[in-house]
């Protein structure tokens, strides 16, 4: 019931493939009578000629069946194949609306299943298994009444035997949908093994941990083998009594027509017609016990989807979304407080109580210990999460007044972690400015703009790299641009968030996978565009440090300083003491760097080889 939003415009094709199969089961519940005709008529009478006529009848019948069987195929294969697509276009969009904190929790391997296998499996149901299950019901129903017609004796007979099945049928049904559930649970999970191992193929072979990685996968893979052979238990179970149960009562059908026969009650022809209906009848009532699982694997696929559409959305827009026409950049947390939804109670806040104002055009570092929050203070400005207490201001209005398209066009981020799209660098670069690219670029004027912006992006992040690619900057980069190196990921990340033209910039440390001569190069370039634009940089490195105007300092979840660089040196012991941390962490990785060019140089051929 919970299809039908889906189902809707499929409707009138599914019933129509159920009329279409009710047809043909119909003629072939009307064959039995023609033979009870031809046994009782010319066979009887030894009227060779008339058996011609009604042979053809048998089959023009037949005939007419495979054409409903077909026409069946033909009405419901391409309605229920676009109820899948709109029930896939519904979930991609939901988990693009989801918050980050969704993410966070879900492993990717489960929503993949449910994206692929579990609408696949609901498309099968939709477009077969529902159309048989209430059909053959329906058959198996008339097909009931016409041998009560023929023999009320026999025919009660036979639906007296069909007890055992439903009472089966009820038992099955409880404990078949638990390990359906189970399996489709497990073959998420195995899902995310799959992709966790391919994503991270490179540290898997990087520290010889293939076998340990297969092991894991191994045992994942038997639980969920386990798992389905406990489903093909119980299947067969009740499989053992839909074969036997009608077999017991043809078998009782037969003795005692035979009888019935014998002693004038039932014609010969009658008793070939009741047993005829009746094999007729096998298989839908064989296919009861599969419609039956394939109902109830539907109906765990189904609560598995819904598990995703009926997560509530915690980071919506507003009812009437406040528009910010041209924001003058002045970024403020005010008395700012966040926790994540998993946090235990006996924890703080991460943060607690930020109080922070980032003039228009001015640049911010902030600086901080290790998991002292300031990842996580960078994606409230976006709304990836929510404060918890607190608002975050764009030009004195609260963010979540805004919608949530408007607020990341004013802001853009670029993470420490760059991602990329399997697209080509030009695409990803202009991710940010959806005017530019598409359909608007086939327009000269837009295309020379894309171009200009383009090319200002990738020289501002010193990507001019992306020129000497294969196809220039219509390379296509690779899934996630594992293709490039870490620093050239992040220099595209930083031309992308630098060609999103926004009127806030955050940067989360988006300069740590360069070398000392690119971060200058880089340093340099950006200066010109953090002249005229808001920024806030989560700063790692000190040359960050010396790009903002202002420095503002995180230590257990507050700003507890705020000032130039100098200012703060003068003025804080644990600034000094984090600027230290920060100067030691660059001297120690610039040594291992000229060690290793060192060793290169005075080393035989064969060390430098394994050195590189």
């Amino acid at each position: 019931m919970r299809l039908r939003a889906y189902v809707g415009p499929a409707m009138a094709a599914i019933v129509a493939s159920m009329a279409a199969y009710l047809v043909a089961q119909l003629i072939a519940l009307a064959i039995p009578q023609v033979l009870e005709s031809i046994v009782d008529g010319p066979l009887a009478d030894g009227d060779r000629a008339a058996v011609v006529p009604l042979s053809l009848l048998v089959l023009a019948l037949g005939a007419g069946e495979a054409a409903m069987f077909a026409l069946r195929r033909w009405l419901v294969i391409g309605p229920t194949t676009r109820v899948e697509a709109r029930m896939r276009d519904a979930l991609y969009a939901k988990l693009q609306d989801l918050p980050v904190s969704f993410h966070d929790r879900w492993p990717s391997g489960q929503l993949l299943s449910r994206a692929v296998s579990d609408l696949g499996l609901i498309r099968r149901w939709l477009a077969f298994g529902l159309v048989l299950l209430v059909m053959n019901l329906v058959v198996i129903v008339v097909g009931a009444a016409i041998l009560i017609s023929m023999s009320w004796m026999l025919g009660l007979i036979y639906l007296a035997c069909s007890i055992p099945l439903w009472i089966v049928g009820y038992r099955f049904e409880g404990r078949y949908s638990e390990v359906s559930r189970r399996s489709q649970d497990q073959s998420g999970d195995l899902a995310t093994a799959v992709e966790e191992s391919v994503h991270g193929i490179r540290v898997l072979k990087a520290f010889g941990r293939g076998k340990h990685a297969l092991t894991s996968f191994r045992a994942r893979a038997e639980e969920l083998r386990s798992t389905e052979i406990e489903k093909a238990r119980l299947d067969a179970s009740i499989w053992v009594w839909i074969l036997v149960v009608p077999a017991v009562a043809l078998a009782v059908c037969l003795v005692l027509g035979v009888v019935l026969a014998s002693q004038g009650e039932l014609t010969v022809g009658q008793l070939v017609a009741f047993f005829a209906t009746a094999a007729v009848l096998a298989w839908p009532i064989e296919s009861i016990g599969f419609l039956l699982a394939f109902s109830l694997d539907a109906r765990t696929a189904t609560d598995r989807y819904f598990d995703i559409m009926d997560t509530e959305n915690e980071v919506t827009d507003p009812g009437q979304p406040v528009r910010v026409e041209r924001p003058r950049g002045e970024l403020a947390f005010r008395d700012v407080r966040f926790r994540y939804q998993d946090s235990p109670e006996r924890f703080g806040d991460l943060l607690d109580g930020i109080e922070l104002v980032l003039e228009p055009g001015e640049t911010m570092a902030l600086v901080g210990l290790t998991g002292s929050g300031k990842t996580t203070m960078t994606a409230l400005a976006t709304r990836l999460y929510d404060v918890t207490a607190g608002s975050v201001e764009l030009d004195g209005v609260d963010v979540r007044a805004l919608s949530r398209e408007e607020l990341r066009r004013h802001i853009a981020m670029a993470f420490e972690d760059a991602t990329l799209f399997s697209a080509s660098v030009r695409d990803n670069v202009l991710l940010g400015r959806p005017e530019l690219t598409g359909d608007a670029a086939s327009d000269p004027a837009v295309a020379a703009e894309a171009e200009r912006v383009l090319e200002e992006a990738l020289r501002i992040a010193q990507a001019g790299f992306a020129y000497g690619l294969p196809d220039g900057v219509d390379t296509k980069v690779g899934e996630e641009g594992m293709s490039l190196s870490g620093g050239q990921r992040q220099r595209l990340a930083l031309a992308r968030a630098v060609a999103a033209d926004p009127a806030v910039l955050v940067l989360d440390d988006p300069l740590s996978a360069l070398d000392v001569a690119t971060e200058a190069n880089v340093e340099a370039e950006l200066r010109t565009v953090l002249a005229s634009t808001t920024a806030l940089i989560v700063a790692h490195r000190p040359s960050t440090v010396m790009l903002a105007d202002r420095v503002a300092l995180l230590e257990d979840g507050r700003i507890t300083a705020v000032g130039t660089h100098s200012e703060l040196l003068r003025e804080s012991e644990h600034y000094r003491f984090v600027i230290s941390s920060l100067e030691d962490e660059q001297r120690r990785v610039r040594a291992d760097a000229s060690d290793l060019i060192e060793d290169e140089l005075t080393a035989p051929v064969e060390t430098k080889e394994a050195i590189r």
